[in-house]
């Protein structure tokens, strides 16, 4: 009987502190919406940048659509699809290198203090502030044929001036400091002492890094080589400068657009859908790889 009673106790407990919880929360309701109130306004500024983003890109789209046959003819024209395969193909590469040197440049940043440090890291930062079509002049000085890289390559039968391989080398010097600054903000989150533990536990040094550190800011890095890869498939000066052949997205679309125009001309796609074309290939990109990043988390 006295379990009874006690069990009664409990249940009416239970449901007067639920009656009273839903009153506070629909008292609360106006508090909340006080204590929210920074992040409403953030989100109000926000949109601000996302309408300019959405009209600008909005109405390229819906312009296209009216010329619809226009797009399909710039979707079947070989020329159009061989430039947006060399612009993704070599963004791939300028990312897969950036990756390589990348990474451990970033880690390396993230862990150790020295003097020179802020030199080095503004060094890596240059090609975000540099002029892009000095960057393609820079670049076309030490790539060409007699320059200080170009020459020994050369010898090797490599040749980066109007060739793929100065493609990538234009795009990875303007991308690569999404992907190090990635790579180093993320390993800056990972706290040390998750290294120290598995070190104590008589993992090595390289063990740790692969099974701990390296998994643990992978999230930043895939990040940092998104932006990366989108950073180079859209170069346009630098490319220009030390490779304008073979054509790649951003120079046909230039070209195209001096001579044809915005339209084209009856089996010429101009510019506009060829950039149609190439922005929804690289948004179908960014959300797959996005999805796959948010789901990795």
């Amino acid at each position: 009987m006295a379990y009874l009673c006690i069990s009664a106790m409990k249940i009416r407990n239970v449901l007067v502190f639920g009656m009273a919880k839903k009153s506070h929360t629909k008292g609360s309701g106006l508090e909340k919406l006080k204590r929210d109130k920074v992040f409403i306004l953030s989100l109000f500024l926000g949109l601000f940048l996302i309408a300019f983003i959405g009209i600008t890109l909005g109405n390229m789209f819906y312009t296209q659509a009216e010329d619809f046959s226009g797009l399909i003819d710039a979707a079947k024209d070989p020329v159009v699809l061989k430039a947006i395969w060399i612009s993704i193909s070599a963004a791939i590469c300028a990312t897969l290198i950036a990756f390589f040197f990348g990474v451990p440049l970033g880690y390396f940043l993230a862990r150790k203090e020295f003097i020179g440090k802020s030199v080095v890291e503004s060094i890596v930062d240059v090609p975000l502030v540099v002029p892009h079509i000095v960057a393609g002049i820079a670049l076309y000085g030490v790539f060409m044929r007699s320059g200080v890289i170009g020459a020994p390559f050369k010898t090797l039968g490599i040749a980066f001036t109007d060739a793929f391989p100065g493609i990538v080398v234009a795009m990875l010097f303007v991308s690569l400091p999404f992907l190090v600054d990635a790579a180093r903000e993320g390993f800056k989150e990972v706290d040390p002492r998750l290294e120290n533990v598995a070190r104590s536990l008589g993992a090595s040094q390289w063990r740790t890094f692969m099974q701990i550190t390296f998994p643990l800011a992978a999230s930043s890095i895939f990040s940092g080589a998104i932006l990366c890869w989108a950073r180079g498939i859209s170069e346009f000066a630098a490319v220009m400068i030390i490779a304008s052949y073979p054509r790649s997205a951003s120079i046909l679309i230039g070209d195209r657009f001096t001579s044809y125009g915005l339209s084209g001309l009856p089996g010429i796609a101009g510019a506009r859908p060829i950039s149609v074309l190439l922005i929804s290939i690289c948004l179908i990109v960014f959300v797959v790889l996005r999805m796959l990043n948010q789901k990795r988390k």
